[in-house]
């Protein structure tokens, strides 16, 4: 379990495989914000509430010129699904072995129903286009969190 990445860092970069059979390289997006969520699992109640929030405001994310990417330990093929079955119009990365979620701090011990567990905790880095972390949402609540990182991004 690592340490959360603070505003003010240098956001670590990384390459996963994303949901077209691509991979994506964090440092090949410098010049563009990025918004960088992590999240539990494909096609779960609050997992797919957010992403279908993040989906509906493309034409916000593409006018600030911002870069949407999704991020869980599940396989590329569930992001298939998951993209699919909603529409998805953003990258889904697989990080299988939460190496990046470590990274970033979203690797954290949860309980849920009395059971300790490790997992990814809902959280977001807002990226500006240097590759610089300026906004941390740690244990995101979904309701109202696309509006609050949109309000972030347009303040950049």
């Amino acid at each position: 379990m690592g340490d959360w990445i603070e505003p003010g860092k240098k956001a670590p970069d990384f390459t996963l495989p994303a949901d077209d059979g691509t991979k994506v390289k964090l440092s090949s997006l410098k010049g563009n914000p990025v918004v960088l969520y992590f999240y539990p699992r494909d096609d779960t109640p609050g997992c797919t509430r957010e992403a279908c929030a993040f989906r509906d405001r493309k034409d916000e994310w593409v006018r600030l010129g911002a870069k949407i990417l999704g991020v869980s330990t599940d396989d590329v093929a569930s992001h298939e699904r998951f993209r699919d079955k909603f529409s998805l119009n953003f990258p889904l990365l697989a990080d299988r072995e939460h190496k990046v979620a470590e990274k970033y701090g979203a690797w954290r011990e949860k309980t849920r129903f009395g059971k300790t567990a490790m997992g990814i905790q809902r959280s977001t880095y807002l990226i500006d286009a240097e590759g610089v972390v300026r906004k941390v949402w740690k244990n995101v609540s979904v309701d109202g969190h696309d509006e609050a990182v949109l309000a972030a991004l347009q303040a950049l």
